[in-house]
């Protein structure tokens, strides 16, 4: 698979959704050529897109890039020669980075490498083990429980040799050096909310951000999940503490059941502001957890030290769903419409930070709008305060002092703030108020990071 066909679609959601079919089946892991035909697909929509390849061995922090795993094959085998477990039926059967292995044993010596949920009996869980070199099989309880006396023939088909950890990056330039993040993993095989819904939505924003002029740059990656991002920040950590003004890791995009808000460890960056304010407009309801709740990638860029501006703007929160980390997270799990959800509101974030700034009204007292063919001419009973536009545009001039950024004068006049900009813009035009700053919202830290 080397790129994505060729398809007529509706939606964007329905074209996210059939990317996400195209890779699900594909073995994707910290290393190995299942996650590295997943990028190659993502890099044919994305053509600036770099593959980038780390040594085995390679240090970075605290870790080291681990071996490169490549699974073949793998199953048990009862004495009469019927396949129990399969690798071929499920690429979850084999827990991740397993060791070869190929020999008889005792029902007593397998019950040691196998792994279910008695309380999912029909889950396959998803097992790993990175770091540390064993073998083991992940089944369904039920399967577990059918098993029989023994003895059984065990084979798992693997290799662990000096190879590569491969991750993308695409870097989008724009009139500003200050940057938006946005980071993704691809190393989890046949899950698609915890998995695929993260790389397709970014993908589908990357290739939006490609089609329009842009103030501001972009770094995007999609990387393995946790050595991926420290591997990454290894190298950039400094220039991202520089420039970057607002970062968003994307997982757990794809289904419908709720929005979830995770902020970064500071909780107050304009990135966990714009975050908030979305939700809020965009979906309503959402379920505001903790950096405590933490998890993915936000683990690294809000690390001490490191301390970017990276919030989580989620659909089904990852460790809070049944299904996650199970075969049970699958395409049936996520939908074109939870993805196209995702996609339009951290499409709505990235378009508030671009049209972030400060405004201060340029006329004491209220203006006169009518002169502008800004108010009606007629006074009425209620003084035109039924009409949303001109009641938004008199509260923005009140709060336009200055001191708020966009996302600060939209709070203020309880409306979204892609409803703001046109107004903002209309009171521009006609003089009634100037940008007195481009507002990048990062208060004094921000601006000492930019060197300003």
């Amino acid at each position: 698979m080397s790129e994505p066909p060729e398809r007529v679609v509706e939606s964007a959601g329905e074209e996210m959704y059939q990317w996400a079919r195209e890779l699900y089946p594909l073995c994707r892991s910290l290393t190995g050529e299942g996650t590295r035909q997943t990028l190659r697909y993502l890099q044919a929509m994305l053509p600036g897109m770099q593959l980038v390849e780390v040594p085995s061995g390679t240090r970075a922090f605290d870790w080291e890039v681990p071996p490169e795993w490549t699974i073949r094959g793998g199953y048990i085998e009862d004495a009469q020669g019927r396949v129990l477990v399969d690798f071929a039926d499920h690429n979850l059967h084999v827990v991740g980075y397993s060791e070869p292995v190929d020999r008889w044993v005792s029902r007593q010596e397998l019950e040691e490498h196998l792994h279910s949920i008695e309380s999912q009996p029909d889950a396959i869980p998803y097992v790993t083990s990175f770091y540390e070199r064993r073998w083991g099989f992940c089944l369904t309880h039920r399967q577990r429980e059918a098993l029989g006396e023994g003895p059984f023939h065990v084979v798992i088909d693997s290799t662990l040799e000096p190879g590569s950890l491969t991750y993308g990056e695409l870097l989008i330039e724009g009139e500003s050096r200050r940057e938006v993040l946005l980071s993704t993993y691809v190393c989890h095989p046949s899950m698609a909310n915890n998995e695929l819904s993260g790389p397709v939505v970014t993908a589908a924003l990357a290739r939006w951000l490609l089609s329009q002029r842009r103030q501001l740059s972009y770094r995007i990656v999609f990387l393995p999940e946790t050595i991926g991002s420290i591997v990454y920040l290894s190298r950039h950590a400094e220039e991202m503490r520089r420039r970057t003004l607002a970062g968003f890791v994307v997982t757990c995009v794809g289904d419908e059941r709720t929005y979830s808000y995770l902020p970064s460890r500071r909780g107050d960056t304009l990135a966990d502001r714009v975050a908030r304010h979305v939700l809020k407009h965009h979906a309503g309801h959402y379920n505001a957890y903790s950096f405590l709740d933490r998890g993915s990638d936000e683990r690294q860029y809000g690390a001490v030290g490191v301390d970017l501006p990276v919030a989580l703007m989620m659909r089904s929160k990852f460790h809070t769903y049944p299904e996650y980390h199970t075969s049970l997270d699958d395409l049936s799990l996520i939908s074109a419409q939870g993805l196209e959800g995702a996609y339009q509101a951290h499409q709505r974030a990235l378009e508030v930070l671009e049209q972030n700034g400060r405004w201060r009204t340029t006329v004491m007292c209220e203006p006169q709008l009518g002169k502008r063919g800004l108010h009606p001419t007629l006074s009425t009973r209620d003084g035109g305060r039924r009409d949303r536009r001109v009641k938004a545009m008199r509260n923005l001039l009140a709060y336009a002092d200055g001191s708020l950024d966009l996302v600060g004068l939209a709070e203020a006049v309880e409306l979204p703030a892609w409803e703001c900009v046109p107004l903002l813009q209309t009171l521009e035009r006609e003089g009634l108020v100037v940008r007195v700053c481009e507002g990048d919202g990062a208060g004094e830290q921000g601006r000492e990071a930019f060197g300003e």
